[in-house]
């Protein structure tokens, strides 16, 4: 019994010595012929299907309200502002920069500055407003980017100090695998708070939640996660949401769960809206499109709610709106958990390991059958993990991440035959060798 267990403990060490050779093989692109293959799954997760088909569609969140800026110059923005803050929201955010880009303070390359009426106007209004909160951007030095450090920054971007000196801020950056800004941008989490020459600095919707309820937001902050997982509950409208809240229409079907309403830029200007809809909430400026439903790409991210959950063609969330649901997520308490990285090698490791026990006990009780039986409780517990996994998240928002523990177990039956039939087999021939060696040795005179 003890020579049977070390032999599965063995066995297990070798499907993950197995599967860690090949994961250092595909690192090094020998496999180049099925890159898109590879690329179109990485882009998938278990978890995005329940996203977008087996959670019930949330209600409204009222507290939250978008408004696109469009393509407005800074005195427009600057009126939108005023208008809005008559109806005292209790905090208003603006997602975009007014600087000028690379620091360039010429005219030539940042002709903003010849809108000197507009600037003034900008400063102003966030100004008067009092409850302002504008986006920075964290950035790392070159010898952090040499040393392909991940979530590491030392400098901040801000806007320029008439704007940014009356506002609170809080930096626009979300985790995405995008390697420069036209780059696809998946984006599934976002960091919290980061430290900043040793000063901590927040995430934008953070510091908006923050100012909205502060209690709530240091619960969510006491998690202490580096990352976050962003519960996605929903899109915008794209029909006219002014008929639909005015009214109380049915807001209409669109391809995402609509969870936030937005106004589009002429119905600020027109104050086609009621006061309820302002009044005490958080009011979030940034680009929508040139109007709402334009398919533009800039400042878009893919997201779990994609139609296409693996190899996607067009990105189907503004930034904007990927900043409202983390809002609304904190404002929810209604969070995504995980296990940690451990647990999860735990998990594979024992799957694994159970596996193998069952393969050698098939393999001596009934040979002949080993193949098919061993195929059958491989593909069985593939698919049964993976609707478990799904299942799991959609009823009570934990992600279950099984991906080394499926891959476990399809590796568990090739690996058990070559162990079984090859390495051991190997490995008792040269124990005997050696152990025959020496005592032969000993015998000598």
């Amino acid at each position: 019994m003890k020579r049977f267990w070390l032999n599965c403990l063995a066995a297990t060490i070798f499907v993950f010595g197995f599967m860690w050779g090949i994961s250092k093989i595909t690192s090094l692109n020998l496999f180049n012929a099925f890159d898109p293959i590879s690329q179109a799954l990485s882009d998938f997760e278990l978890t995005d299907y329940a996203f977008s088909n087996l959670r019930p569609d949330p209600l409204v969140d009222q507290r939250i309200v978008l408004v696109n800026i469009g393509n407005l110059s800074r005195a427009e923005i600057a009126q939108q502002i005023g208008i809005i803050s008559q109806f005292k929201p209790r905090v208003i955010g603006v997602d975009g920069f007014f600087n000028c880009e690379g620091g360039l303070r010429d005219t030539v390359s940042c002709p903003q500055l010849l809108d000197t009426l507009g600037n003034l106007m900008l400063g102003n209004s966030i100004q008067q407003a009092g409850n302002v909160v504008l986006v920075s951007k964290l950035h790392p030095s070159n010898a952090i980017r040499k040393s392909e450090a991940s979530n590491v920054y030392d400098s901040i971007e801000f806007s320029d100090n008439v704007f940014q000196d009356n506002a609170f801020h809080g930096y626009a950056n979300l985790v995405t695998d995008a390697r420069y800004q036209e780059d696809v941008k998946i984006c599934r989490a976002f960091t919290p708070v980061m430290q900043v020459n040793e000063k901590p600095e927040y995430a934008f919707a953070v510091k908006m939640a923050m100012l909205y309820d502060s209690a709530k937001t240091m619960r969510f902050l006491a998690r202490g996660n580096e990352e976050e997982i962003i519960n996605y509950r929903g899109n915008i409208d794209v029909q006219d949401v002014r008929i639909s809240y005015l009214k109380g229409q049915d807001l209409g079907t669109t391809q995402y769960p609509v969870m936030f309403f937005a106004l589009e830029t002429d119905q600020v200007f027109k104050q086609e809206f009621l006061p309820d809809m302002i009044k005490d909430n958080i009011v979030i400026f940034g680009y929508l499109g040139s109007y709402i439903g334009d398919p533009s790409w800039s400042d878009k991210f893919f997201t779990p709610l994609n139609n296409k959950v693996a190899g996607r063609a067009n990105p189907d969330m503004f930034g904007l709106i990927v900043h409202a649901n983390i809002v609304a997520m904190i404002l929810n308490e209604d969070y995504i958990n995980e296990l940690a990285e451990w647990q999860n090698y735990l998990i594979a490791f024992l799957f694994c390991f159970v596996n193998i026990a069952v393969f050698f006990w098939i393999n001596q009780k009934a040979p002949l059958w080993f193949d098919s039986v061993s195929l059958m409780l491989q593909v069985l517990q593939i698919v049964l993990l993976m609707g478990f996994t799904i299942y799991l998240f959609a009823g009570s928002g934990f992600k279950l991440d099984l991906t080394i523990t499926l891959a476990a177990i399809a590796a568990a039956g090739p690996c058990f035959e070559f162990y079984h039939n090859v390495l051991s087999p190997a490995l008792a021939r040269l124990w005997l060798k050696l152990f025959t060696k020496k005592e032969n040795e000993v015998l000598m005179p």
